[in-house]
């Protein structure tokens, strides 16, 4: 039986999100994954381990491209599926592949809690770790074999095809086990109003008014919004130039309409926020009905007992929830914090992915990696707290949308969902953030992952 959700307040920094203690597990609790295929994942960046010409190296997860799946041996050995005979080992201090029958390509594999395991070598205390960073810089690529400890020396084994297990009635699905379409920068959608200066105007991320995107079955809206003397607008980059700028409220209350109008619907909106935290409490104000709807898992012991079900959530009224990507430091200092007015701060309650696919024509990158690893911070994919798991926002998109790329995307997101991003983040996505949302159907892809969820 789930415990129920308190109404409690909880106060998590994101300093204590990126906090991970890495317990040893009682013997009886010790478990080796049995032998097959793999990606070696570091629970520090969440990036995968990779053959580079001989080196091994942490890079960003690709699938089944950039050499990065293993097969693990009943002997210990982690053979490269690229390159038979060939295994990840150690050269001195240094990570490299060898020769699967070389005695420098054993380890000892060794749990050490949360699903996590130490690579030693075997009859002494050297482990396959990730450098510290340096100052001002992230992690190192290469990876080395030493007397490391704690999270530099913990890896995720992650399959490379999971398990996975299916999904009770709607009502009982926890928010984590839910999928939902997501329209990146829903507001620049040349309908509504204008979003940016004319030429930019060209090139709009959605053909479809938020009213429009809502009926449609959107339920995730990401909307930048910029400060000016007549409050918090919704623009792209910029509100100079643009002609019938739309206000945030404007969107919020048909958001809000649509919720009062569909009591079994949740709903998320992200902000891309580059407004004072008292200009957005007075534009929040201006919103009929907000507070009835408004969704706070702050108060409701999400981090204690996880998240509620969808029943829950439903029998409360609370099925709005309004995520921030502005600093929870940076409002410190500004004297008011946006979550005390409902603004929930992303980082806290979500991970996500890299937001850009490349450019708008030519080759995509369809490596999935933290939007938040960076030489300042460190918020890989992977991140879990005991009985917490973030909700997942998977970027699907380019930095300039053009119709058939768009199109030729949305076709290829459920795909790029169960083999790239899927296992980089350990977990299925929550949202699937995507431009131009009536092309390619990305509403199948929503609907595929709505039917099973993983362990």
């Amino acid at each position: 039986m789930r415990t129920p959700h308190a109404l409690l307040a909880t106060t998590v920094t994101a300093a204590a999100l990126a906090a991970t203690v890495v317990a040893p597990v009682p013997a009886a609790a010790a478990s080796v994954p049995p032998p097959g295929a793999y990606y070696v994942q570091s629970a520090t960046t969440g990036l995968n381990a990779a053959d580079t010409s001989g080196a091994v190296e942490q890079h960003r997860p690709r699938g089944d491209e950039d050499r990065q799946q293993w097969n693990l041996g009943a002997d210990g050995t982690l053979e490269n599926t690229d390159s038979p005979g060939t295994c990840l080992g150690r050269t001195g201090g240094q990570a490299r592949t060898v020769a699967c029958a070389s005695p420098e390509a054993r380890w000892e594999i060794v749990p050490v809690g949360a699903d996590r395991f130490t690579l030693t070598v075997p009859g002494t205390d050297r482990r396959l770790t990730v450098a510290p960073k340096p100052p001002g810089a992230g992690h190192p690529a290469p990876l080395a074999v030493g007397s490391g400890t704690g999270d530099l020396a913990a890896w995720y084994l992650t399959p490379v095809d999971p398990a996975t297990r299916s999904l009770p009635p709607w009502d009982l699905r926890t928010l984590d086990e839910v999928t939902f379409l997501t329209a990146h920068n829903a507001y620049a959608n040349g309908v509504d109003g204008g979003f940016a200066p004319p030429f930019i105007d060209l090139f709009p991320n959605q053909n479809r008014g938020i009213e429009r995107q809502l009926a449609d079955g959107v339920r995730g809206f990401m909307l930048d919004i910029h400060q000016t003397p007549d409050g918090a607008i919704l623009c792209h980059n910029s509100c100079t130039l643009v002609s019938r700028p739309v206000a945030l409220w404007v969107d919020l209350q048909r958001i809000v309409d649509f919720l009062r109008a569909h009591p079994d619907q949740f709903v998320t909106v992200f902000l891309e926020d580059y407004v004072d935290p008292g200009v957005l409490r007075a534009e929040l104000a201006r919103v009929q009905g907000l507070s009835d709807v408004l969704y706070r898992p702050d108060r409701t012991g999400v981090r204690e007992n996880g998240w509620p079900t969808m029943g829950e959530l439903t029998a409360a009224g609370q099925r709005l929830l309004i995520l921030t990507d502005h600093s929870r430091a940076a409002d410190r200092a500004a004297g008011t914090t946006r979550d005390t007015f409902g603004v929930m701060y992303q980082r806290e309650w979500t991970v996500e992915n890299h937001w850009s696919m490349g450019p708008g024509v030519g080759t995509s990158d369809w490596s999935c990696y933290s939007r938040w690893y960076d030489a300042g911070t460190n918020i890989p994919l992977t991140r879990t707290e005991p009985g917490f798991r973030p909700l997942f926002v998977m970027n699907h998109f380019r930095d300039t949308t053009i119709t058939s790329t768009a199109g030729t995307d949305n076709s290829k997101l459920a795909d790029r969902a169960r083999r790239f991003c899927g296992p980089a983040a350990r977990k299925k996505p929550n949202y699937l953030a995507v431009d131009r949302y009536d092309l390619g159907d990305p509403a199948a892809a929503v609907a595929a992952l709505n039917t099973y969820a993983y362990p």
